[in-house]
């Protein structure tokens, strides 16, 4: 890609002002840059690490618990606790839950807090535990794997290239358990191409999928990557996907 066309993405993506607007400015940008189907896939869960958490006091029973991870994802969850917990006790456990778990793999979080409650007064065990038990369950909620679509009126340029009809095509898009496992497959994050018959599903077995990972620190944490016809430019498609791959991974480490 041209010097200005690489200025443009950068600056396109850093202003984003949140996770969501990362995501939806990245499917915008691929999309125009190679006039296919942009697909962009939410950071995963399971593949981050904890940045901080933090405690909130709703009511002297209720808390708001905030999860964020290092690739700049926010969970938000209320807290029921079985009794009133005061600020010193709750400055106490948000000190030493971000002591064990920040800059730490999601999988290895629960093993690093188990003995948690044992080091609080006996009253406040039970708060201590209640939310854990809710940190513990954003970080294994089955809904995690999300991801965006565009772009995907830009088909209709490719009419001829379809035999019969886009619409295989189009419900295929539709099903986003068809594309996270497109997207999800290859496990090596270059890039990876999909021709064809080379497609499991059978409604994109006339199309193209272009995929590489992103991430911060040189691990990919999610997919991106466009659909388009077979008979796509694939050196401009896979220098597009790779370049704004690149920068989503710098805007997600400067989070």
């Amino acid at each position: 890609m041209t010097a200005p066309e690489r200025r443009a993405i950068q600056n396109f993506l850093e202003g984003a002002v949140d996770l969501d607007d990362v995501v939806a400015r990245t499917v915008r940008l691929l999309a125009q840059l190679t006039r296919q189907v942009a697909v962009v896939q939410y950071p995963s869960l399971t593949r981050s690490t904890v940045r901080h958490v933090e405690l909130l006091s709703m009511a002297p029973a209720r808390l708001m618990l905030v999860l964020i991870t290092d690739t700049g994802r926010v969970e938000q969850r209320m807290v029921d606790c079985p009794a009133p917990f005061g600020e010193s006790s709750l400055a106490d456990l948000r000190a030493r839950l971000n002591s064990r778990v920040a800059g730490r793999r999601f999988t290895d979080v629960p093993s690093l807090v188990e003995d948690l409650p044992e080091g609080f007064e006996a009253e406040d065990r039970g708060t201590v535990s209640t939310v854990l038990s809710t940190l513990l369950e954003t970080l294994v909620e089955e809904n995690e794997e999300r991801l965006m679509i565009g772009g995907t009126a830009n088909l209709t340029r490719f009419g001829h290239d379809f035999p019969l009809t886009i619409r295989p095509v189009l419900e295929a898009l539709e099903e986003q358990v068809v594309l996270l496992k497109l997207l999800g497959e290859a496990k090596d994050p270059g890039v990876t191409v999909r021709i064809g018959h080379e497609n499991a599903h059978e409604g994109l077995n006339s199309t193209s999928v272009v995929s590489v990972g992103y991430g911060s620190g040189g691990e990919a944490v999610a997919k991106l990557g466009v659909v388009g016809p077979t008979r796509m430019d694939y050196p401009g498609t896979m220098g597009a996907v790779r370049a704004v791959a690149r920068y989503v991974g710098q805007i997600l480490a400067e989070s």
